[in-house]
């Protein structure tokens, strides 16, 4: 009973070091961007505004400033995640209009980024 105490302690201890701070698990990373314009909500519970540079992102938490970097043009933005998204295979983040015609590819809708989290 005791080493089975101990493991399921154990693998609770590592399950929640995990997901403390995804944040700094996934600082970097390229990959393409889409931006998104309508919307209420956002799953953090603010009301969606495209003129904002705001972005969804699958797993940093709500609040964190990522630099975006268009690397079709060398553009560079701040934005904060606020919602999360893309639902879109090989996407990996949804930037709002503002953010998007920051980076210049509002016309085209997709580029390709690279990502950096912002301390």
């Amino acid at each position: 009973m005791e080493i089975r105490k101990g493991f399921l302690l154990g693998s609770l201890a590592l399950t929640m070091a995990g997901l403390g701070t995804p944040a700094a698990a996934e600082p970097k990373q390229t990959g393409v961007a889409s931006y998104y314009w309508q919307g209420r909500g956002t799953a953090s519970g603010e009301r969606f505004n495209p003129n904002a540079l705001t972005a969804a992102h699958r797993s940093l938490p709500f609040g964190t400033k990522v630099r975006v970097t268009n690397l079709k043009n060398g553009r560079e933005i701040v934005v904060r995640i606020n919602d999360r998204g893309p639902f879109v295979r090989g996407r990996i983040i949804d930037v709002s209009r503002a953010a998007a015609s920051e980076l210049g590819f509002h016309g085209s809708g997709l580029t390709k980024v690279a990502l950096a989290v912002v301390d």
